[in-house]
This record gives structure tokens, sequence and C-alpha cells, in this order.
């Protein structure tokens, strides 16, 4: 039987509708039961049990005798998680970071990212280590015992301290090595486009669709978390596409922290592609995106794409010129090709060069310099027609025609 979770979601700001249909479904995509919601308005916060007594009180009663796990949709501290718990009978208590960090561990499926979601667990439960009293002393179930879960937790602070350390190292290991192949890419001319965005927005199925790759597909958030890189030519020219793991509504620092070696792909893309859902809240997806990328230090060109507008048109466009597409019809596929070759041309020159036959062996000698998109024979030569670095143009001038 799966787990029934009942949510605490304080009413704050405008968005509070949006981050309960949220958590509704990181609920599902976790694997457990949606058992229903007490919405509580927050003019004061109780440093001991966040809710008000009353409310408490209230939420409470109505939990009387019903075996639910309480997540409260924001992120508590470790004395308000202990006194949630005892003031509601020892019902387990949970925040929305531990429900992400337990889909995390869900997801991950490559070594690199069950490091990396191992290390923003560990880096959450350490300072919860005090609070966690007799919950220590037993193996968890259900929501937040993936990953390194509670046996982990049994260890003292000195031995998780050092398994942080060791998991950073490992890390940075992986991300020298991801470096060394960013520039051999470089080195090699093959332009990077990130996929980034919110999640579910169908990154991962844009990708399938410009590149052929079998990446997996599933209408869940978080569904991918493991980059997935792959090669795709727009006009005879090679790109690297790379999706990457979705961003979300409030989505805590540390966790980007954690992710932020696997995020590098998108900072140091070439160009963005952020990807917002036309049929959702795409206004809010595209500034939660920009909001956490420029807060990585991102500063590349990026274009939005509006996907699946086989369901529904945006009703406000978000931005001046955004591409429109459903990833899943392959509608606008072919403009956002253009679009993308359009956006990383500058440094190109595409050209008609004639190479005589005798001079065949000097221009094979230079031929891996540039990318050919067509050759028609003649009496007398070939004429060729390319796309040249423009770094390597002057190899080619008594080519041109």
């Amino acid at each position: 039987m799966s787990e029934n979770v009942y949510v605490i979601q304080p009413v704050e700001g405008d968005n509070y509708r949006v981050l309960h249909e949220e958590i509704v479904s990181l609920i599902e995509s976790a694997g457990a039961e949606y058992a229903g919601t007490i919405y509580q308005n927050i003019r004061e916060i109780n440093p001991a049990t966040y809710i008000g007594e009353g409310k408490l009180a209230q939420l409470a009663e109505r939990l009387a005798g019903l075996d639910v796990t309480v997540l409260f949709n924001g992120e508590l501290s470790p004395s308000q998680t202990l006194n949630l718990s005892a003031a509601l009978d020892g019902k387990k208590v949970i925040d929305r970071t531990t429900l992400i960090l337990d889909i995390f561990a869900l997801r991950a499926a490559s070594s690199e990212g069950k490091l990396q979601v191992e290390l923003a667990q560990l880096r959450y439960l350490y300072p919860r280590l005090r609070g966690k009293g007799e919950a220590l002393s037993r193996l968890g179930g259900g929501i937040g015992t993936r990953g390194p879960g509670e046996s982990k937790l049994e260890t003292d602070r000195r031995h998780i301290r050092a398994r942080i350390r060791a998991l950073e190292a490992r890390l940075r290991e992986l991300e020298q090595r991801r470096a060394l192949q960013t520039a051999r890419r470089k080195k090699e001319r093959v332009k990077t486009v990130a996929l980034v965005g919110y999640t579910n927005t169908g990154k991962s199925t844009l990708l399938n669709a410009l590149t052929g790759a079998d990446g997996m597909v599933k209408d869940a958030l978080f569904a991918t978390l493991d980059p997935m890189a792959r090669a795709c030519k727009i006009d005879g020219v090679p790109f690297l596409f790379v999706d990457t793991v979705g961003f979300l509504q409030s989505l805590p620092h540390h966790l980007i922290e954690a992710f932020k070696s696997t995020l590098e792909s998108a900072v140091s893309c070439d160009l963005a592609l952020i990807v917002c859902d036309a049929a959702g809240e795409y206004e809010m997806q595209l500034e939660t995106t920009l909001e956490t990328l420029r807060g990585m230090g991102f500063s590349s060109p990026y274009l939005v794409v509006m996907n699946k507008c086989d369901v529904g048109e945006p009703v406000r466009l978000p931005c001046e010129a955004p591409v429109l597409i459903s990833a899943k019809t392959g509608m606008g596929l072919e403009e956002l090709k253009r679009r993308v070759y359009a956006a990383l041309k500058d440094d190109l020159v595409d050209t008609v060069l004639f190479v005589p036959y005798p001079a065949m062996a000097e221009y094979g000698a230079l031929r891996a310099l540039l990318w050919e998109r067509s050759a028609t024979y003649t009496d007398d030569g070939a004429e060729i027609s390319v796309a040249i670095p423009a770094i390597y143009a002057d190899k080619f001038a008594k080519f041109a025609k």
C-alpha cells in the first residue's frame, strides 16, 4: 500500500495555489497518494511549530486516527519538524525539500547522479541529526528514506562529515573530467545547446525529437535527473544538445549547489533553449528558470521555446519572439532549428568552394576544418557547399568561387 500524504499549505503571496498544484504532482511523482490539504494563513511564523497553536490543534483533530504522513509545503527547521510530529501524535512530518530529495533519489540512475543526491541529502540531514532523536535508531520507510537513508544517520557526526568530504572530492574529480570534455568539444568547434527550464515542460521529448535519441519521457516532475547529450546536424553543421535537470519554484539553494557540476552544461553552453509549457504557468516558469540560471552565473544567449502548443498556445507571449513548437507532434521544429542556427552562425562562413581535381589532395588535408553540405562534380573539379569556422576561412581563400 502506498504512503498517504496530507499537506499543510501556507497561504503566502499570490502563487500559493500553483505551489499547491506542484506539491500534489510531487507527491504523485514520489509514488505516494495525496490525502488532503489544510490551508494556513501566515501572519507570523511560530518559531516552535511554524503554524499557530489553534491551527495545529485543528490539524491534530482532523488527522486523529489516520495513518498519514504530514507534508509541510515549505521548509521547516529541525526543531519545528520534531515539535510538529510530537503535536500530531507522533506522525511523520516532512517538508518540501525532503520530498524533492526523495524524488531525486528515486530518479537518479547514473553514478554521478546518485553521488549528487546522497551529498544533497546528507547536507540537508546533517543539521537535523540533533532533533531526530529515536528516529535514528531504526530503519525508516516511505518518503525521505531513499538514498543514504536512516541507517547512515545512525553514524556519528564525524562519520557523516567524512562522507560529505569524500562525496565532494569525488564530484570534483567528475567535474574536472567534464571540464576536459567541454574543452575538447570547443577544440572540435562543436557548439553546445542546453535545454533548460521548469520541470515537466517537455525538454526530454524535445531532445528526442531533435536528435532521434531515445531518452526516457514521462509525465512527471523531475522525470529526468541525469543529463543526456546528443548530436544533431542543422544545415550540415553538428550541434550538441544537452538535456538537464528541471527547475522548480522555491528549489532549495543547497540542491542547486549539489547539482552544480551537472548544471555546468547549462551555464557554459553556447546557446540555451528555455523550454516553457504553453498550456501552463509559462511566465512563472520563465521567471523561475532565469532567476535560477543567473544565480549560477549564467550569461549565455538564449531562446524561449513555448512547447505543447498543440494543447494550447500562450495567451500572452512572455517575450518578443518565442519559438512556438510541439515536441510531441513536430510542429515548429524546423523553425526552431533555423533559429538555433541563426543564433550560432556568427563565427561561420557559409560559402561554395570550387576545388580543381589537381588540388584535391591539398583540399583533403584541410577538409577536417569545415563541414560539407553537398558537392557537384564537373569536368574541371568539384563545387562544394560548405560551412567554415571564420578562424579558418583564409585557409580556403584560394578555393573561393
